[in-house]
């Protein structure tokens, strides 16, 4: 058996949110599937909140754009929130957007894991109502950060705590029809893991240091599509042969998704958004 024979097909009817990029899109084979969570982890500055940003208002394009029609909210922890970044990013979108792409795009600060799980109990209430079809946590690592006491009793606590949230979660996607993304960070990794392994990947590299997505096994078993991103420094020679500058590459990676194969794509990031390389 084949591992692309063990991938189970999405519902053809499952709607997708595009990445306004062709080359992302036919990575995810369409883009963000609606009705599942869907995490993103990278360390910091690679781009998973500039992809967040972009998801934010793709949201807003037409279907036959492969948009939701929709609007957005985005619970953000990592602080300050980038409002200048996110209207720069909306310049691009008013030709294809009716009305001020801002309009349709709620911001809530997240102080705690509680708060979280309180805010999306009174989510119901608003989902239809705002018509919103995507919700963006930025980040889930940073709630979890400095909440819990490494012992077996707030361990066991943080665990049921992850459970219930994407619980909620899952229950909302489903029931709306939403798009969930989840932001996540990396932590360093110091010795090996032995045998343990998530998803379809070994382990995983970037700015040439091995690293993991925070929060361990229990909150991967909570997100249905693992998506790493990561960044290698490759230094560029200027004529001559003198020794030049060190440029960044940065790369997307399928860890694990019930209907997708391990595939990887290099991408860009722009003033007009993040757009993935075909080399």
């Amino acid at each position: 058996m084949k591992p692309e024979d063990l991938l189970h097909s999405l519902p053809t009817q499952t709607p997708k949110l595009t990445l306004n990029c062709p080359l992302l899109d036919r990575l995810l084979r369409g883009g963000i599937p609606c009705g599942t969570i869907t995490e993103i982890a990278a360390e910091s500055g690679v781009g998973k909140t500039q992809i967040s940003l972009q998801l934010l208002l793709a949201a807003q394009l037409p279907t036959s754009c492969g948009g939701l029609s929709a609007s957005s909210i985005c619970l953000h922890s990592e602080f300050p929130f980038p409002f200048r970044r996110l209207h720069q990013l909306s310049l691009f979108y008013q030709s294809h957007i009716p009305n001020n792409p801002l309009d349709h795009i709620f911001i809530q600060p997240l102080h705690s894991p509680d708060h979280l799980l309180d805010l999306l109990s009174r989510l119901d209430s608003i989902v239809s109502q705002l018509n919103i079809r995507l919700i963006v946590i930025d980040s889930i690592a940073a709630l979890f950060r400095s909440e819990f006491d490494n012992t077996p009793l707030e361990l066991k606590r943080r665990s049921s705590l992850f459970f219930k949230i994407a619980s909620k979660l899952k229950s909302q996607a489903q029931k709306f029809g939403l798009a969930v993304v989840v932001t996540n960070q990396v932590m360093d990794v110091i010795e090996s893991s032995g045998n343990l392994r998530i998803g379809n990947s070994g382990f995983l590299c970037s700015s040439g240091r091995r690293v993991c997505p925070a929060l361990g096994l229990s909150w991967a078993n909570c997100v249905n599509i693992r998506l790493f991103l990561w960044r290698e420094e490759e230094r560029v020679d200027e004529e001559g042969g003198d020794i030049g500058s060190m440029l960044a590459r940065r790369f997307i990676r399928v860890v694990f998704a019930p209907h997708l194969p391990d595939c990887s794509c290099e991408f860009v990031i722009k003033r007009e958004g993040v757009f993935g390389v075909d080399r």
